[in-house]
């Protein structure tokens, strides 16, 4: 019996935790998305009218599909990305020593703010840009490139580099776990280097290729920020009509849509979860 009691105390002091700044914040954006309001204030009411508006809206359609566009776009070059830096670390960089100079030197855009790291595009991307100043001076355009800044283009660059290092980092956890004789039996049974990484280090690395799955689409998916400053202005995201409504107090509304990027978000991990169970391969 003291046992029993001993598990509960050390689990409350979590539980807690969680129920506070977890479970709390999101039963009052629940409650709250079904207030009403006004220009003034709010109206603490029941009523289905800001989920009708946000589910019947093509402004919210096209930013749920410009949302989706940006995920996927970002999952799949970070996806190659990810796979690539990790493989090259794990199998072609022998020492210890070294890895963990190469791992160091991809952790170093983390040493400053999102903010500065989109920023820094700007003058590479620009209209009188490093870029298009090198390519106008080589002749290759006679104009300025318009779509390399301000647009989806910019936008799925910065989510990149941004996020690239959240899929990095759990693939190469995986493959550092891979037996190397596996690599070395499938090498010695006459597979090439493909099919190695294809029915041997690829299968192996499902649990790190999910997690960081995981990662890169939930901070897409309620990404503003990197959507506003790369765009101009020019794309919605999810997370944008968010910001914007909260910016005009229509809480109640942020409310909704906030409710609504959650159960999709939760969708999508759940599809993901079919495809492989987490715990078993951790």
């Amino acid at each position: 019996m003291s046992t029993f009691r001993t598990s509960y105390l050390q689990v409350t002091p979590l539980a807690l935790v969680i129920l506070a700044f977890l479970l709390f914040p999101i039963l009052t954006i629940v409650i709250v998305s079904f207030w009403d309001f006004n220009a003034y204030q709010l109206l603490p009411d029941f009523i289905w009218g800001n989920y009708e508006f946000l589910l019947t809206s093509e402004v919210t359609l096209k930013a749920y599909l410009t949302t989706f566009f940006y995920a996927a776009s970002t999952w799949l070059i970070t996806f190659v990305l990810g796979f690539t830096i990790a493989y090259f670390l794990s199998f072609h960089v022998r020492t210890p020593l070294m890895q963990g100079i190469l791992f160091v030197l991809c952790t170093i855009p983390f040493l400053t703010s999102n903010i500065i790291r989109m920023i820094s595009w700007i003058p590479l991307l620009g209209r009188n840009g490093l870029i298009n100043s090198g390519l106008q001076g080589l002749g290759l355009t006679s104009e300025p490139v318009e779509w390399l800044l301000y647009s989806d283009f910019s936008v799925i660059l910065a989510f990149v580099h941004l996020y690239t290092l959240f899929m990095v980092i759990p693939i190469f956890n995986s493959m550092m776990r891979i037996d190397r004789n596996l690599v070395e039996a499938s090498i010695d049974a006459g597979a090439t280097t493909w099919q190695t990484i294809r029915h041997v280090i690829l299968p192996l690395c499902k649990s790190g290729i999910a997690i960081g799955s995981i990662f890169v689409v939930t901070l897409v998916m309620g990404d503003f920020i990197t959507v506003r400053l790369m765009s101009g202005g020019l794309s919605a995201s999810v997370g944008v009509l968010i910001y914007n409504e909260i910016s005009m107090l229509q809480y109640p509304a942020a409310a909704a849509g906030a409710v609504v990027l959650l159960i999709t978000v939760l969708l999508l991990l759940s599809i993901l979860f079919r495809f492989i169970n987490i715990r078993q391969e951790l």
